[in-house]
């Protein structure tokens, strides 16, 4: 009972200043609204800096930062740039081996042409019947002539023609 009679005064104190606590906010918040009713007016001012007496002071250290700075990078670019030429010249004899084995793969292809058409042409059966059509027919003993036979005792060759024509036999 003693605590509820100490209680009831620090209740009222409190409730007092709670009051006045909502009235000054609710003051606040009506002057804020009062300010805030049109746009919030900006000022901008230049102000203009002249720099053209200022004299920046050489720093050894930071040039010599920036010299082993520019050589790493060099560097680095010489590196990236030795990389790309073996990488695009890797690239292009690829490309040139391609074409090498293509133009190999056509020339053999015309070898095979070339050596099956020969077989055509070289065969004894074909060559016969196309010498019956041109009248042509086999020699006669005697007609034949050896290559060894027509060469004299100096190794010249003897001509043809000494040897007497051939009648045509029909």
């Amino acid at each position: 009972m003693a605590t509820q009679a100490i209680a009831a005064p620090v209740i009222g104190a409190l409730g007092r200043d709670m009051r006045w606590v909502e009235e000054h906010n609710t003051r606040l918040l009506a002057e804020q609204r009062r300010g805030r009713r049109g746009p919030t007016p900006e000022a901008l001012f230049t102000k203009r800096i002249d720099n053209s007496r200022l004299v920046k002071a050489n720093d050894p250290s930071r040039g010599r930062e920036m010299r082993s700075f520019g050589y790493a990078m060099a560097f680095l670019l010489s590196l990236v740039m030795v990389y790309g030429w073996q990488h695009f010249s890797a690239i292009e004899c690829g490309y040139k081996l391609e074409t090498a084995r293509q133009q190999m793969q056509t020339l053999e292809e015309q070898n095979r042409e070339l050596r099956l058409t020969e077989a055509q042409l070289a065969d004894p059966s074909r060559i016969d019947s196309m010498a019956k059509n041109l009248g042509l027919a086999a020699p006669h003993p005697g007609q034949v002539v050896q290559p060894s036979a027509n060469l004299d005792q100096a190794g010249a060759a003897v001509m043809a023609a000494s040897h007497p024509p051939v009648p045509d036999v029909h």
